[in-house]
């Protein structure tokens, strides 16, 4: 099936793709590696000659920029040890405690690029054959460079 084909009939498309991937493994649709045509939020991903738009996806909520998280920790340390004025003993070399209970938000601002690879793992239905969406893993890299 040709991209225009797909584009024309996408429901035949996405079957066609899940047929093909369920043949391959033996019994059920296995993991492939997709492409990134259009970052979130409006997510769409080439696999295996198809475009996929973000229905067909479930992503770990840490990819969605914006995505805002909360930390709470507390420190237990001392500060560097520093002397100061003119030799007298108050001034002489000593440190701080620090003993302190800590928020720090953080929001994430980082997610996928146009041209980044990703490891999308199938979510069968209730067949346990068929895929009927993916959940994206994380970006994949190659260490040799070679995407083939």
């Amino acid at each position: 099936m040709n991209e225009q084909q797909a584009v024309d009939d996408p429901y035949k498309g996405f079957a066609d793709l899940f047929k093909q991937l369920a043949a391959e493994s033996g019994r059920q649709p296995s993991a492939v590696i997709g492409k990134i045509v259009s970052p979130p939020p409006a997510l769409k991903v080439s696999v295996n000659g198809m475009v996929l738009d973000s229905k067909y996806f479930w992503v770990d909520e840490y990819w969605v920029q914006g995505h805002t998280r909360t930390h709470k920790g507390h420190i237990v340390s001392e500060t560097q040890p520093r002397a100061g004025g003119g030799g007298d003993a108050e001034f002489a070399s000593h440190t701080h405690d620090i003993h302190n209970d800590y928020t720090d938000t953080e929001t994430l601002t980082d997610t996928w690029k146009v041209g980044d690879h990703v490891f999308l793992v199938p979510i069968l239905g209730d067949d346990k054959k068929t895929a009927h969406q993916f959940f994206i893993w994380g970006k994949a890299v190659r260490l040799d460079g070679n995407y083939g």
